[in-house]
């Protein structure tokens, strides 16, 4: 079975979030399962000089592009055991950072097609092709308006994976046969409610379409979650599906990870406490058993944090600690620079990112809150569990599917959850999660359920596989 993925981001090249880590670890996933797995990115100028320097050019080919033909270098090296290629166009990409360029939808659409047009130069012809959000989705479609009668392509199949349906590639249609290069005939696929819509093209032309958990693919079908494209997706739903993600339990590892004030495992979990005390310590907080609740977020309204701020005194007359890490949205910066002073001895915002701090909040916190808007899968939540600290989520997406309510009598469960979208309710959550940390036998069976579930990339990978012979076993 040969997989190509094709994505705009992916660890440890370039990445921004949860899109750049799926396709850094899923892929290497699938290769320890036998599957000639590939990717397939940009050469954007910031990728580091460490990976370019090891690049091997491996020739070059003209893309059209409506009335365009743009240059397209092919280059190539070996990470992790997987593959890697990257297009090369410094027209397009030799800019700072990713995305937010007036002309992304025609950089996208350049990258799309060049894909198909260099794979002769790779002499790697897929069984499948895996796109990735909007800006990949194009790809199938050029697949079916030009390469279906070209020699290696006939029986190409291709899944689009969301990993966040909010961003759709909107641009003006006029784009859809200037810019694009599409043929008239396709411009149904592509144009959605009188503006060209890239992530509906993909749903349309894919084979498959694949959330990034089981619970957002049904919560996409309703309008609330899906921004416009509830339509199309109830008229594709027999195409869709969700698969969890994982992450990567080698990266993620508390007996392993060098940020740590004290490396510790599910066997040692009593060695975690000192991990409390340094940052603790670090933060200026008072050394306290008091329950330490953290967040590692995206200061945003999706990240619920007006539930945090609409409660914010309540949390703190619990008599806990809170220590928040996260850039936005200036108005929630403000909000958390605002908590820094009312509570100076009990809470903490850092407007920064640190990946050490964040492995250090990980295993530093007693809990771990993420009462998110919505959350296609979150991979917080997963790495908290892996370093022993307790989500407290609201049960949506990748969020419920992930975290199990704690049961008492039962003593099953890895978190305390709530269900709607309100501050009491996550209030409600808090302080079930406060009143078991009181608690300490029932406090170390969640905390031993939670690290002993398996979050690795295995079973996604497994269920990947599947949905790839399904699809090739139909030629």
């Amino acid at each position: 079975m040969k997989v190509l993925f094709v994505a705009a981001e992916a660890a440890p090249f370039i990445r921004t979030g949860g899109l750049g880590d799926v396709v850094g670890a899923l892929p290497a996933a699938l290769v320890k399962s036998k599957i000639d797995a590939r990717v397939i990115l940009p050469l954007y100028a910031d990728i580091p000089e460490s990976y370019r320097n090891k690049m091997v050019f491996m020739g070059s080919v003209n893309v059209p592009l409506g009335w365009r033909n743009q240059y397209a270098g092919l280059f190539t090296l070996e990470h992790n055991k997987v593959i890697y290629y990257f297009i090369d166009n410094e027209f397009y990409f030799k800019k700072k950072g990713l995305y937010g360029y007036f002309d992304d939808g025609e950089r996208f659409a350049f990258f799309s097609k060049a894909v198909l047009e260099v794979l002769p130069l790779m002499d790697f012809y897929p069984n499948v092709i895996q796109v990735n959000d909007w800006q990949t989705a194009l790809l199938p479609t050029y697949l079916d308006a030009y390469f279906r009668n070209v020699e290696g392509f006939e029986n190409i199949k291709t899944i689009l994976a969301i990993h966040n349906i909010e961003f759709q590639g909107n641009i003006d249609k006029y784009c859809i046969l200037n810019v694009f290069g599409l043929p008239r005939h396709m411009f149904n696929v592509v144009e959605y409610k009188g503006d060209a819509n890239m992530l509906k093209a993909g749903i349309e032309s894919a084979n498959k379409v694949v959330t990034v958990s089981p619970t957002y693919a049904q919560e996409i079908l309703n309008p609330y979650f899906a921004y416009g494209l509830s339509d199309i997706l109830e008229a594709r739903k027999y195409k869709l599906c969700g698969i969890l993600n994982g992450i990567d339990t080698d990266l993620y590892n508390p007996l392993q990870d060098k940020s740590l004030f004290q490396s510790f495992s599910v066997k040692s979990i009593a060695r975690r406490k000192k991990n409390k005390k340094g940052l603790q310590s670090m933060l200026g907080l008072p050394e306290s058993d008091k329950p330490l609740i953290g967040m590692i977020t995206r200061l945003t309204a999706q990240k619920g944090i007006d539930l945090l701020f609409a409660v914010s005194r309540e949390i703190m007359d619990l008599d806990i600690q809170m220590v928040v890490l996260g850039t936005g949205d200036w108005k929630y910066e403000n909000g958390i620079n605002e908590l820094n002073s009312y509570y100076p001895t009990k809470f903490r915002g850092i407007i920064n990112f640190s990946a050490g701090l964040a492995s250090q909040i990980y295993a530093g916190t007693d809990m771990f809150l993420m009462p998110s808007k919505f959350e296609p899968c979150g991979l917080s939540q997963m790495i908290a569990m892996r370093y022993g600290s307790i989500p407290i989520v609201r049960e949506t997406g990748g969020l419920k599917d992930s975290v199990t309510p704690y049961n008492p009598e039962e003593k099953t469960g890895n978190g305390f959850t709530f269900k709607t979208f309100n501050a009491y309710d996550m209030l409600d959550a808090v302080k079930r999660a406060v009143g078991t940390y009181f608690n300490k036998a029932d406090w170390n069976t969640v905390v031993t359920n939670a690290m002993n579930l398996d979050m690795s990339w295995k079973k996604s990978a497994e269920t990947y596989i599947s949905i790839y012979e399904e699809l090739t076993s139909k030629d």
